[in-house]
Formats: structure tokens, C-alpha cells, sequence
């Protein structure tokens, strides 16, 4: 895959996410905040962890974006983008929940701490930031600098493939969301 094909895939998955998450906070306020029998979260806090995650996550991007830029000066690009092995196949699991096991640290719980329209101005927020990393690694920079991940032993992954597990985690959570509101549904009849 060229880098533009790798950067619109992402970015697609990115605006598909965010966008069915903004969706949620228009659902009724008893939906969003009914807890599932497993005691499980409610939407509005699997939400704010989406949130919350991200956070942690762009900060790393940043700061793998800030590397490969600076990395672009004293590495082949076209050799990095020629050699670049992407562990896509094992990033797509992330967005499937039940796939592997791994334990969210604590402080990406949801707390509370901020409205429901405070979580969907700090999501969108997020996607442009995400938006704006891609925009900067425009001819496959994204490449030239690897963050390790350890959520289901992923290892090494550039920039790129790091924006995508964002993208997947949200996948992951929208399916969560949804198994709350399936359950919510039934519990009404």
C-alpha cells in the first residue's frame, strides 16, 4: 500500500468511529446510563474511557510523529516504506471484543468526571487531532518512528499503525456500546 492509500484507510476508520460514537450522546439519558447485569459500563462511561484512552494514546502519537519527523532527516524513506512489515491483521482483532485478554490500567476508568457534552467536544477534538498527525506524515513519515504497544503483545508499531489501534479501540468500544443498548432494549420488553 502507498502511504496516501495507507492515510485515507485510516483515516476512514477514524471518521467512521468517532462519528457512530458522536451518535451515541443523542440516545435517551435511561439508555445511556443504564448499567448491564454484568455491572459492566454504562455508555456513558464506556464513552468517557474511549475518551480517556485516547488521551494516553495521542500523547504517545505526538510524540512518535515529532521522532519520525525529526527521523526523516537521517533515514531512506523509500527503504522504511520498502521494509515496513504492519501488524494490521493482529491490529484488527483490537476492535473485536472477547478477541484477546488484557487489562485497561486504571487510570483510563471512567470517573465521571465530565458531561456528556464535554466527552463528545473532547472526542471530536481527538479526531482532528488524529486528522492532523496524518496530515503531517504525508508521504509515509509515519514509517520512520516505532512506538511499542503491549496490548495484545503487539510490539513495535510506527505511527501510522498506531493511529489505526486507536481507531480500532473505538471499533472495539462501539461494540460494547452496543451490547449495552441490546440488552437495555430487551430488558424494556
Amino acid at each position: 500500500m502507498t502511504p496516501t492509500s495507507v492515510i485515507a484507510e485510516i483515516n476512514q476508520k477514524l471518521k467512521t468511529a468517532f462519528g457512530q460514537l458522536a451518535e451515541w450522546f443523542a440516545a435517551p439519558e435511561d439508555l445511556r446510563r443504564y448499567r448491564p447485569a454484568n455491572s459492566g459500563w454504562t455508555i456513558d462511561e464506556i464513552l468517557e474511557h474511549v475518551a480517556l484512552t485516547n488521551h494516553y494514546l495521542l500523547i504517545l502519537i505526538e510524540k512518535g510523529t515529532n521522532k519520525a519527523l525529526k527521523n526523516a532527516h537521517g533515514l531512506d524513506l523509500a527503504t522504511e516504506l520498502a521494509a515496513r512489515q504492519s501488524v494490521r491483521a493482529r491490529l484488527d482483532e483490537i476492535g473485536r471484543p472477547g478477541a484477546f485478554t488484557w487489562m485497561r490500567p486504571n487510570h483510563m476508568a471512567p470517573g465521571g468526571l465530565k458531561s456528556g457534552p464535554e466527552v463528545a467536544a473532547t472526542l471530536q477534538q481527538q479526531l482532528q487531532q488524529c486528522q492532523a498527525v496524518l496530515g503531517r506524515l504525508p508521504n509515509g513519515e509515519g514509517v520512520l518512528h516505532r512506538i511499542n504497544m503491549t496490548v495484545n503483545e503487539l510490539g513495535k508499531m510506527d505511527v501510522y499503525d498506531f493511529v489505526y489501534f486507536l481507531a480500532k479501540h473505538a471499533e472495539r468500544h462501539l461494540a460494547q456500546i452496543v451490547g449495552v443498548a441490546t440488552e437495555y432494549q430487551a430488558r424494556r420488553r
